[in-house]
């Protein structure tokens, strides 16, 4: 399955942006990702949450080599691995409650099988997911994009979906994430590969070659952090000062 249809591009070209957005960056190029079972890919992105992927495929090896004995650990094995075990590979104590969690709703049945996950809705694959502790809709919708293939994905709350669409549509801030998904519905339903581009417009902006398209359209974005007085960050600057001095002693 792929979301480059020739549906897909003749909807996103109705839009006058997206349709520069695509004569500049070209066509959608799919990257292989590994088919990994549900559990599997949701250890996987716990493992990678807060950390740069050099350092999660580290503690990724090594949970492998001592829970698993050199194997991808079922979630039998997590469950059994003592909290120092899953420590010494690397994990904080939130992850380590998070794949614990992750292990015993999977063995529950409470996380879907692959061939499950192809039965249900985006929405209802959100639902039972999130229900896992540590994971966030955001970590869903990746797996949902890329792993699932699903071609009707928005994340809105994605910082980069988010600044593309700023940088494509020349609006003065970042627009709400509410804002984003009523203007989104245009998309639909190919809201997927939308989203690819917007992520090219971040990389077209850094080089220059963001095509220019039209006036920004009215939607909703979020104010600007209102700039302090001098007054202001002055008695700022005395209570951090007063806070940082060694208390007094007290005299007897």
């Amino acid at each position: 399955m792929t979301w480059s249809t020739r549906s897909a591009y003749r909807i996103l070209r109705s839009d006058p942006v997206m349709a520069a957005l695509i004569a500049s960056a070209g066509r959608y190029r799919p990257q292989p990702v590994p088919d990994h079972p549900p559990f599997q890919a949701l250890v996987r992105a716990i493992a990678h949450q807060q950390l740069h992927a050099a350092a999660a495929q580290r503690i990724l090896a090594r949970f492998i080599e001592r829970c698993g004995e050199g194997e991808f650990p079922q979630p039998r094995q997590v469950l059994a691995a003592a909290d120092a075990q899953l420590r010494g590979a690397g994990f904080s104590f939130a992850k380590i409650a998070a794949l614990k969690d992750l292990a015993a709703r999977t063995l529950a049945g409470m996380v879907p099988s692959r061939a499950e996950l192809d039965t249900l809705a985006d929405g209802e694959i959100i639902e039972r997911l999130t229900a896992v502790r540590g994971i966030g809709r955001w970590t869903v919708e990746m797996m949902l994009m890329f792993q699932l293939q699903r071609p009707d994905v928005l994340p809105v709350d994605d910082f980069g979906v988010r600044n593309g669409f700023r940088l494509a549509y020349r609006l003065r801030g970042m627009p709400t994430p509410r804002a984003l998904a009523q203007f989104g519905e245009r998309w639909r339903p190919h809201r997927s590969l939308a989203a690819w581009y917007l992520w090219r417009a971040v990389d077209l902006a850094r080089r220059d070659l963001l095509p220019r398209t039209g006036r920004p359209p009215r939607i909703a974005v979020q104010a600007a952090p209102k700039p302090r007085t001098k007054s202001a960050a002055s008695r700022g600057r005395r209570g951090a000062a007063s806070s940082a001095a060694p208390p007094r002693r007290a005299h007897k």
